[in-house]
């Protein structure tokens, strides 16, 4: 009797949850057929016609070139709006992305009035100090006149003296201003005048810190120190940038010859006072020598009687005025500049790769150089760089390089410029093992 109760259990369990599922079953599918029964009804609204119209699009943004015309380089700092700004006014923003972000959250507060006790109080130490190198200032002004107007004192013994005391009086103009955090601020913002020897000193102490040392380690390492100048103390001293249309070259970078082929433009930065006169060399010491199985030197370009100042050394080839010519695309100078017109890069096929090197060479004060004597002396092969220094008395303050390789548009280059030796390839001789290095074949048999 036991076991047909327990049966009997099983089943009225089993057949409760079949009734269960049934009933779940049932209520979900009337739930489906009545979202169906919606959803083709929702269709059937949306499918007919209705009345009022749709509504009008949007309205086309007219007005893009007033917002990118009202953008300001020193408020802008996302990448969308620089660059909107560097291609419709063409002007790079101002300092760094965090402070002009900073700026565009804050009030319109003046620098020098910012609300911060510190801020203020290190001012008015900062102001004391440049009011008493100020003073120091007209007392070495003072002394410095009474120096020239001593006619009893040694000219050389004069000279030395008035050379130290105006160094010394260029060092307080310095240390007068170095501290203003008004005068960093303008640097930092791009807007210092070059003309001021605060500003100066700033600048050539920001190349030093970086952009010099990459160029001495680039023109060490590739040896044209000294494969074609001496080792120099303290060299360079001015800032050399080199371009060829807007393809910027770092130095040592590899240049097509196609964009090679183009004249450079050089931007000579100087960071003494003055206007003075430069010399422009452009050589290769690696044109190959199959006779003597060596390397000789090449001059690609060469110009003298250059100006350059700390505020103008945009030097464009094609600006310059050469021999013969009547007036200078956009130049003001009288004499002709360039002894050896522009020869562009090129290396031939199989050979290595080519330094070309851009020497500025600063000409002694108020001197001249005859272009037209040099020009019948002048060759291109063989140039020599020291003698060519040691003959006019010149100082190298600046040097940039590239670097040249045959690629697919240096025969076209050769050809347009009437360069031989597009079809040579040059191929390395192979070197036979010495007679008692040789293997001998019977051995191995």
């Amino acid at each position: 009797m036991i076991a047909p109760k327990r049966l009997s259990r099983s089943l009225q369990s089993v057949t409760q949850c079949t009734n269960h599922e049934r009933q779940s079953f049932l209520q979900f599918t009337r739930r489906t057929l009545s979202s169906t029964v919606h959803i083709n009804a929702s269709v059937e609204s949306a499918s007919t016609p209705s009345s009022q119209p749709p509504p009008p699009p949007p309205p086309a943004s007219t007005d893009r070139l007033e917002d990118a015309s009202s953008l300001n380089p020193e408020n802008v700092f996302t990448r969308r709006e620089e660059r909107k700004l560097v291609r419709t006014q063409k002007i790079n923003p101002v300092s760094s992305r965090r402070r002009r972000a900073a700026l565009q959250s804050t009030d319109s507060v003046p620098f020098e009035q910012l609300p911060y006790q510190c801020f203020q109080e290190a001012r008015k130490i900062l102001i004391a100090d440049r009011a008493e190198k100020i003073k120091q200032i007209e007392v070495q002004r003072e002394r410095i006149a009474r120096v020239k107007d001593n006619e009893n004192m040694n000219e050389t013994a004069k000279k030395q003296k008035l050379d130290s005391m105006n160094r010394h009086l260029a060092e307080l103009k310095i240390w007068a201003d170095i501290n203003d955090p008004i005068v960093k601020k303008t640097f930092e913002d791009g807007k210092g005048d070059l003309n001021k020897p605060i500003y100066r000193f700033l600048a050539d102490r920001k190349w030093r810190s970086y952009a010099r040392k990459l160029l001495v380690q680039r023109i060490t390492q590739m040896n044209v120190i000294p494969d074609i100048l001496p080792h120099i103390t303290d060299f360079p001293t001015a800032s050399v940038d080199l371009s060829f249309g807007r393809h910027d070259v770092q130095p040592g970078a590899f240049v097509l010859s196609e964009i090679s082929e183009k004249y450079c433009k050089l931007n000579v930065q100087v960071y003494d006072k003055g206007e003075r006169m430069v010399t422009i060399v452009v050589v290769n010491p690696d044109l190959p020598n199959v006779e003597k199985d060596g390397f000789d030197y090449r001059c690609h370009f060469l110009a003298a009687n250059v100006p350059v100042n700390p505020t103008s050394g945009s030097i464009p080839f094609s600006f310059l005025r050469s021999l013969g010519s009547e007036s200078g695309k956009d130049s003001q100078v009288e004499t002709p500049q360039i002894i050896l017109p522009y020869l562009p890069s090129y290396a031939q096929k199989g050979a290595p790769y080519q330094r070309m090197a851009v020497f500025v060479l600063q000409q002694p004060d108020g001197v001249t150089l005859d272009v037209a004597g040099i020009a019948t002396r002048a060759k291109r092969e063989n140039f020599i760089l020291r003698s060519f220094i040691d003959r006019h008395k010149l100082k190298p303050i600046g040097v940039n390089m590239w670097r040249t390789k045959w690629d697919d548009s240096t025969a076209g280059v050769m050809e347009r410029a009437g360069i031989e030796g597009s079809d040579v390839e040059f191929k390395r001789k192979k070197i036979e093992p010495l007679p008692y290095k040789k293997l001998d074949g019977e051995r191995y048999r």
